[in-house]
């Protein structure tokens, strides 16, 4: 929800490009999270096929 929220902030205030930039900067974090809580590439990439079944 959260997450969710500041997109439409970045959204509504910033146009189309500053969603996109939040979107790609918390894409980037979430996958750098991941990464240092020890699962390395390969966890993301399970993570992320998981989430498409």
């Amino acid at each position: 929800m959260i997450t969710g929220m500041a997109l439409a902030f970045a959204g509504y205030f910033g146009g189309f490009g500053a969603f996109l930039l939040v979107a790609a900067l918390g894409g980037l974090g979430w996958a750098a999270g991941r990464w240092v809580e020890g699962g390395g590439v390969r966890d993301v990439r399970d993570a992320c096929e998981r989430s498409r079944r």
